[in-house]
C-alpha cells in the first residue's frame, strides 16, 4: 500500500473508519526526514490492517493544533476516529508495525 497524504479535505473522513496511522511531519524537520522512509516501509509491508498516512503540519496547522501536536515527528494511531496511541520522535519500524497489528 502507498502512504496517503492527508489534508483538511480528507482527514476526518479517513480517520473515522478502522485503524489509521498518521505521521505528522514538516519538510524542514530533520527527524521527520529520517522517519519518512520508515513510514514508507510500514505502508509497503502493511497487509491492509491500517491506512498509513502523512499530514504536513505546515499546510494543515489547524489539524495539528486540534490534536495538540507540539513536536514533530508525531505519529498517532487512530481507531474509528479516536486516538489510541501516540509516538513522539523517531521510533523503530517495529513500534509502528506492532501498533497496527
Amino acid at each position: 500500500m502507498n502512504v496517503l497524504n492527508l489534508n483538511s479535505g480528507n482527514f476526518d473522513e479517513t480517520i473515522k473508519g478502522g485503524k489509521v496511522l498518521v505521521d505528522f511531519w514538516a519538510e524542514w524537520c530533520g527527524p521527520c526526514r529520517v522517519l519518512g522512509p520508515v513510514i514508507e516501509e510500514v505502508a509497503k509491508e502493511n497487509t491492509g490492517n491500517a491506512v498509513i498516512a502523512k499530514l504536513d503540519i505546515e499546510s494543515e496547522r489547524a489539524i495539528a493544533a486540534r490534536f495538540n501536536v507540539m513536536s514533530i515527528p508525531t505519529v498517532i494511531l487512530f481507531e474509528n476516529g479516536l486516538e489510541v496511541k501516540r509516538f513522539v520522535g523517531v521510533q523503530p519500524k517495529e513500534t509502528y508495525v506492532n501498533a497496527i497489528s
